[in-house]
C-alpha cells in the first residue's frame, strides 16, 4: 500500500483542462400541474448544518444502443415528469417562524443547463475519483445561488463528451431533502427516462412533522456533536486540498489485521475505515493530546422508527453522533480503541434520539454541530448512485463530487470505486488544510508498516 505515493504521482501530473460550452440556464417545472401550497419543513431539516448545497456527480460512457438519441432531452422530460410526484422541491425555501423554515410549492421549477464538452471519457483517465478536473464548468452554479432561501433547490447539468457519453452532476438543497430521499427521486427519474416507470417505485412522503420537536421539547440524551467549542489553536490555515484515497480489498484486509479477531468478525467495513482514518487524520493535524476530537458517523434513521410512513420519507432522517476521545489516547492506543467508540456511538441512534435531536433544535436555538476539531463522515457505499440507469448503463462513477459540506471543509465520504486493476473498492473522499495532507498519506501508509503489515 503506498497512499503517500499516490499522492506524489497526482500531483505531478499535468491536470487536464478542456472547454465547457453551456446554454443558458432554464427552469424545468413539473409537467403537470401541482398543489400550490406552502409545506413546514421539520426541526431536523433546518438545522444549521443542514442549510447548504451538496454536489453530486455521474459518469457515463457512450452506449451504440442508444444512438440517435440525446441524454439532455431524456433527462429533461424524466426531471420534469418526476417533479409532478416531487412537487416541493420545484418550489422555494423560504424563513418560516422562530428561525423555522417553510416552502412555498410555487411550481417555479429546477435549474436545468445544457451543456457539451471537447472532452472524452477516456482523458480522465483510467479510475474515475474526486477531485474532478474543472468540476465548475461541469457543475455551473449561477452567482447567488447558493443561498438556501429564494434559490431553486436542485441544479442538474448534462454535459454530452465528444465520445458520446456524457455526465449528470447535480446540486442539492440539503434543508428539503436528504441522500436517502435523493436517490429515491432520482430513481424515480433515471426510471422515467429508461421508460420502465410512469410513477415512483414508492410513494413519496412528507409528513415533516414526524420529526419535528416535541411539545414541550425533551432533550433526552447528551448531545456531544452539537457542543460548542473554542479553538485553542491560534494557527491560521490557509487554504485546504481535496484527496481521494482507495482501500481496495489488500488494504482493508491489512487494517483489519490490527483488530483483534473476535472484534474484527463483528466490525463493518466503514467502521475499520472510519476508526483508521480518524486516528491518521488526528495524528496528522497533531492536535494537543489533552484535547478531544470528535468523529461524526452519520446514521440514517428510518429503520429506525416504528412508522412505515418513514419508508418513502425523503426529508432528512438522520443523526450523526459523535465518538469522543482524547487526542493523545486515540493516537497511542490500539486501532480496538476507535473502533469501539465508533459503535457505541453508532449504536445509539434510535427513534427516541432523533426525537431528541428535534427538541434540541427548538430549545437551543438551532446551533451548529461542533465544528472544532471535528470530522463527520458519510458511508454512500450502498446508496446505490452507481445504478442509476438513465438508458446509457450504470454509471462509471456516480455519488459524492467532493469531500466537505458547504463552510465545512472536515466532511469524510466513503463512495464505491475500482482501481485501475478492475479491483473493487472504497474511495473516501478527504479534505484537509494543504501543509496536512502529506503527512496524512504518509500516516495511512507508516501506521500498517509500523505494524510489520505488509500488502
Amino acid at each position: 500500500m503506498a497512499f503517500s505515493h499516490d499522492l506524489e504521482e497526482e500531483s505531478s501530473s499535468p491536470p487536464l483542462v478542456f472547454h465547457v460550452r453551456r446554454s443558458e440556464p432554464e427552469l424545468v417545472a413539473p409537467a403537470k400541474p401541482t398543489p400550490r401550497e406552502t409545506k413546514l419543513l421539520s426541526d431536523i431539516d433546518t438545522q444549521a448544518g443542514l442549510r447548504t448545497q451538496i454536489p453530486i456527480i455521474q459518469f457515463y460512457r457512450n452506449d451504440p444502443s442508444m444512438a440517435g438519441k440525446d441524454p439532455v432531452e431524456a433527462i429533461r422530460h424524466a426531471l420534469a415528469e418526476t417533479l409532478v410526484f416531487y412537487y416541493p422541491l420545484a418550489g422555494r425555501i423560504k424563513d418560516g417562524p422562530d428561525g423555522s423554515l417553510v416552502v412555498d410549492c410555487n411550481e417555479e421549477g429546477v435549474m436545468f443547463i445544457e451543456a457539451d464538452a471537447d472532452v472524452t471519457l477516456h482523458q480522465f483517465g483510467h479510475t474515475l475519483k474526486p477531485p474532478f478536473p474543472c468540476f465548475q464548468q461541469l457543475l455551473y452554479q449561477p452567482p447567488g445561488s447558493e443561498a438556501v432561501t429564494h434559490t431553486p433547490l436542485f441544479i442538474i447539468q448534462v454535459t454530452r463528451l465528444k465520445c458520446g457519453g456524457f455526465i449528470l452532476a447535480l446540486r442539492f438543497n440539503h434543508a428539503i431533502v436528504d441522500g436517502v430521499g435523493l436517490i429515491q427521486f432520482t430513481i424515480t427519474m433515471a426510471g422515467i427516462a429508461r421508460g420502465v416507470f410512469q410513477e415512483p417505485p414508492f410513494k413519496p412522503v412528507w409528513r415533516r412533522d414526524l420529526l419535528s420537536a416535541r411539545d414541550p421539547p425533551r432533550v433526552t440524551f447528551n448531545h456531544r456533536e452539537y457542543e460548542q467549542l473554542t479553538d485553542s489553536n491560534d494557527a491560521v490555515l490557509e487554504s485546504f486540498e481535496q484527496r481521494s484515497f482507495f482501500f481496495g480489498p489488500a488494504e482493508t484486509a491489512a487494517i483489519r489485521a490490527l483488530l483483534p479477531h473476535d472484534l474484527d468478525q463483528h466490525t463493518t467495513t466503514f467502521e475499520v475505515l472510519t476508526s483508521y482514518v480518524w486516528r491518521c487524520r488526528t495524528r496528522a493535524l497533531q492536535i494537543n493530546p489533552d484535547e478531544d476530537v470528535r468523529m461524526m458517523c452519520i446514521v440514517d434513521a428510518r429503520d429506525k422508527f416504528k412508522s412505515s410512513l418513514l419508508t418513502g420519507y425523503y426529508g432528512s432522517c438522520f443523526a450523526f453522533p459523535a465518538a469522543v476521545a482524547a487526542a493523545g489516547e486515540l493516537c497511542s492506543e490500539p486501532l480496538e480503541y476507535a473502533v469501539r467508540l465508533i459503535q457505541k456511538a453508532r449504536g445509539e441512534v434510535s427513534e427516541e434520539y432523533v426525537h431528541s435531536v428535534a427538541d434540541l433544535m427548538v430549545s437551543s436555538g438551532r446551533p451548529l454541530f461542533t465544528v472544532v476539531r471535528s470530522c463527520l463522515v458519510l458511508d454512500t457505499t450502498e446508496a446505490g448512485f452507481r445504478d442509476l440507469d438513465f438508458g446509457w448503463g450504470k454509471a462509471l462513477y456516480g455519488g459524492m463530487a467532493v469531500a466537505g459540506a458547504g463552510m465545512f471543509p472536515a466532511v469524510n465520504f466513503h463512495v464505491p470505486s475500482q482501481n485501475a486493476k478492475g479491483e473493487e473498492g472504497i474511495l473516501v473522499l478527504v479534505s484537509l488544510p494543504s501543509q496536512v495532507m502529506k503527512i496524512f498519506a504518509n500516516e495511512l501508509d507508516d501506521n500498517l508498516v509500523q505494524n510489520n503489515t505488509t500488502i
